[in-house]
């Protein structure tokens, strides 16, 4: 595809998208295999910064004996310079396909990956150049993707490896949270560093705790520690031997005291953005937690303490519900910027009438232009997000499906890709920050969000008459894609390889073409009915 852009556009888009919003905040859902309508073990994220949002699937690969593999920092995309070696491990004899973005998320055999940061305490911190640590969450999650083809494989390998070469905080030098999943199983964990001075020689480079999430529940991950008392005993937690060592030896838990020993209260920092108290955190809960327990009443300025590691929930959890949870503004809460009584203005008979402009992502300036608390949504600045399905009563290639979004949820769509996918089309892979272009897929969806976001009364609905119609055709055709699918398997034949690649290239490269169509219908509101 070949369009042509112009001075106007690029003016417009980059007043709107680089305005100030906070961001690098991400959030996962994860959802048991009995808690979804399908039956499916479901994975999400919502990727929360400037990183990079190029979806490219890395082929496996067969490697001789003594081969070893680079190791990066770097590789989000949100850095002006290109990643950069740190070191070395020993490379797998056989590594798997799997889907790369800033976090990368997906492999052939349906093991996903979503990642959210969260706060560790100052000593536990770790510093590309000092040390010896090399290993960063990105990195680790590649490897993962690359070698394993279980939830608890990913687990123990992840942890194996941070311990052996220490884990390198990558975003803000903090800790971080994962949500594993395969067909069969949901697993949270979080990992921290064990200080800036760590060497190989100094023993354990990571303390990390997992737990598993119940089949008929849900778990939530938002920029804080889920995990409190590890049960040791019990074969649903996974743990580094040396858990505890950093507490006691910095004297933040005495084995003598007889307490049992709290992860989230011992290694969390109680204030900052990405602790219990934070405000960024416990709107996320909130707003989750009732959407997904309607009859239960949640306290929207209640501690992060107070929500349970993982639920059931009320009603049976689809794809469509967590798009419509990804896409939410925290309408109904006091969270919602939009409902801000700022937005309201003077209209004929002194009736108060929201402004077209009122929106619930105001840029920096505007919020302080009218006195707007920020009060951070579900999804912000969104670089990229995925929900998976893992479904262990088909064959992996067609078992996993990746739906996966670029840009902020709330304005964007999502395509599903099976696991058996090995090509995307360029246009998806393609973005270069400093040239505008809609040839990329990028560009197109951060030009669409950007406008309609601008007189967001008025552009959400334009944006809407043409998304919604496709998203429903988009569910109708895959539902037409698994029953060829079954075809296949009953005639005991392998789907072939360009059959995936056919399905991913014609939805995606039709989602790009229809966000082209409403970027120019947007402009032209933007032209001829604001500005004259």
């Amino acid at each position: 595809m070949k369009y042509r852009s112009t001075q106007f556009l690029i003016t417009i888009l980059m007043a709107a998208l680089f305005a100030g919003i906070p961001a690098n905040a991400c959030t996962s859902i994860i959802v048991g295999r009995e808690a979804t309508q399908d039956g499916s073990v479901m994975n999400s994220q919502t990727a929360d910064g400037w990183y990079d949002a190029n979806l490219r699937i890395i082929p496996g690969a067969i490697h001789p004996d003594g081969t070893t593999m680079p190791v990066y920092f770097g590789l989000l995309g949100d850095e002006p310079l290109p990643p950069m070696v740190l070191g070395h491990i020993p490379q797998s004899a056989e590594t798997y396909t799997y889907f790369r973005t800033a976090y990368s998320c997906f492999n052939e055999h349906q093991l996903a990956i979503g990642e959210s940061t969260i706060g560790q305490k100052d000593e536990l911190k770790t510093f590309p150049g000092e040390g010896g640590a090399i290993l960063t969450i990105e990195q680790l999650m590649i490897i993962a993707l690359q070698r394993c083809r279980t939830a608890k494989e990913a687990v123990l390998l992840i942890g194996n490896l941070a311990e052996r070469y220490g884990f390198l905080g990558s975003c803000a030098n903090d800790g971080e949270s994962l949500s594993v999943t395969d067909p069969s199983e949901a697993w949270i964990m979080e990992i921290m560093g064990t200080g800036f001075d760590w060497t190989p020689e100094s023993g354990p480079g990571a303390i990390w705790v997992a737990r598993k999430v119940p089949e008929n529940h849900a778990a939530v991950l938002c920029n804080v520690s889920r995990i409190d008392i590890v049960d040791e005993e019990n074969p649903d937690f996974l743990f580094s031997p040396g858990y505890k060592e950093p507490a006691i030896r910095h004297g933040w838990y005495d084995p003598a005291s007889g307490e049992p020993f709290n992860w989230r209260k011992t290694y969390a920092p109680e204030t900052g953005p990405w602790s219990p108290s934070s405000m960024w955190v416990r709107g996320r809960l909130h707003y989750i937690h009732k959407h997904l327990m309607p009859s239960k009443k949640w306290d929207p300025y209640a501690e992060t303490d107070s929500y349970p590691f993982s639920f059931a929930p009320e009603k049976l959890v689809s794809v469509r519900e967590i798009i419509e949870i990804f896409r939410s503004t925290m309408e109904g809460t006091p969270f919602s910027m939009e409902e801000n009584a700022t937005w309201y203005i003077p209209g004929e008979n002194r009736n108060l009438l929201k402004s077209p402009k009122a929106t619930p992502f105001p840029d920096r300036a505007t919020r302080e232009l009218l006195n707007i608390p920020y009060m951070r949504p579900i999804a912000a600045k969104t670089s990229y997000s995925f929900i998976s399905q893992s479904r262990s009563w088909l064959p992996a290639p067609i078992g996993g499906i990746l739906w996966f979004s670029l840009d902020l949820p709330h304005f964007s769509t999502y395509i599903p890709l099976y696991a058996g996918t090995s090509k995307t089309p360029e246009s998806w892979s393609t973005f270069e920050k400093e040239n505008f272009s809609l040839d990329s897929a990028r560009w197109t969806f951060l030009l669409v969000s950007s406008l309609a976001n601008a007189n967001y009364q008025r552009g959400i609905q334009t944006l809407k008459s043409l998304r919604d119609p496709l998203e429903e055709k988009n569910h109708r055709d895959f539902l037409d894609w698994e029953t060829e699918g079954a075809a296949f398997a009953r005639r005991a034949e392998e789907i072939p390889r360009e059959w995936f690649n056919q399905k991913a290239h014609e939805k995606m490269q039709e989602a790009h073409r229809i966000y082209v169509e409403i970027a120019h219908l947007l402009i032209r509101e933007a032209t001829i009915i604001d500005l004259w």
